[in-house]
């Protein structure tokens, strides 16, 4: 009994389970038999089958092509966003030029600050230093190739300081307009695409065409099939003419018609009145 406390005692420690016996001391330990196709539980081991590994590359293929339309929209979005906001951006500064021009008028004597021919509309504005001047020249230039079938550009020259400097800037604005050589396009800034553009200004209290003798005749305010004193209105020379026609109107009315694009199509309209006018226009 000795030795079998002593033998218990050691599998104890070993860390070993002691084997169980049955009967008297000196039965040997039963173990359970072993069979040929036993299986242990730590054996078995599971996996994916072929068509489960199939549809799991599908369905991870089917959601990367959702995902991948889904930034391609929003890219093409950004974008075609982008274009319309740049463009709306290059009118805006465009417009916003034109009445900066009208604004910066300088009516000097003997030098025509407004000439309007139907074509081209050409300024004689203030430089940024007050002993300057420059030329400006607005003008619509027919290109088949660009939408709407021409552009709205925008001519200036570098600051004049003499009478005989500010005239060739003055003949080379016509000339801009009419046959632009690289050396007059050097100043010119496409401002944007147009299908046309209309000009009317306010003398003697109504709008009128530029180019009418309504237009270049001051505190007429008769029209063209008679007057309301029963009297023919005074017909006014072709020197007073030019002259009439050369001096900067109340206000004038500008019409863009806009081709179809990001920034919108149709008419648009901006009217200007001179800062130094009192009263309001009708």
């Amino acid at each position: 009994m000795a030795r079998l406390a002593f033998s218990l005692c050691n599998e104890k420690c070993r860390g070993l389970r002691p084997p169980t016996y049955e009967g008297t001391a000196h039965a040997q330990p039963t173990t359970a038999p072993v069979g040929r196709h036993s299986k242990s539980p730590t054996s078995v081991c599971g996996g994916f089958t072929l068509i489960e590994v199939l549809v799991a590359i599908s369905v991870m293929a089917l959601m990367s092509l959702m995902a991948w339309r889904g930034l391609d929209g929003m890219l093409r979005t950004q974008s075609s966003l982008q274009v319309r906001s740049d463009e709306v951006r290059t009118l805006q500064a465009g417009l916003a030029q034109w009445q900066t021009d009208l604004d910066q008028l300088a009516e000097l004597g003997g030098t025509p600050s407004w000439d309007w021919d139907g074509k081209v509309l050409r300024l004689t504005r203030r430089a940024a230093l007050d002993a300057e001047v420059q030329v400006v020249a607005w003008t619509w230039r027919n290109n088949p190739g660009r939408p709407g079938g021409g552009d709205w550009l925008r001519w200036q020259s570098a600051p004049l300081h003499l009478r005989s400097d500010w005239q060739n800037a003055w003949n080379l604005a016509r000339e801009w307009s009419q046959t632009p050589t690289p050396a007059s396009q050097a100043g010119e800034v496409n401002i944007h695409p147009l299908s046309g553009w209309q000009l009317f200004v306010h003398r003697g209290g109504s709008w009128t065409n530029p180019l009418s003798s309504d237009a270049v005749t001051p505190g007429s305010s008769t029209s063209s099939s008679g007057s309301t004193s029963g009297t023919p209105p005074p017909t006014s020379s072709p020197a007073n003419s030019a002259t009439a026609s050369s001096t900067p109107p109340d206000g004038v009315r500008l019409i863009l018609t806009l081709p179809p694009g990001p920034s919108g199509a149709g008419a648009l309209t901006l009217d200007w009145i001179r800062p130094t006018l009192s009263g309001a226009l009708p």
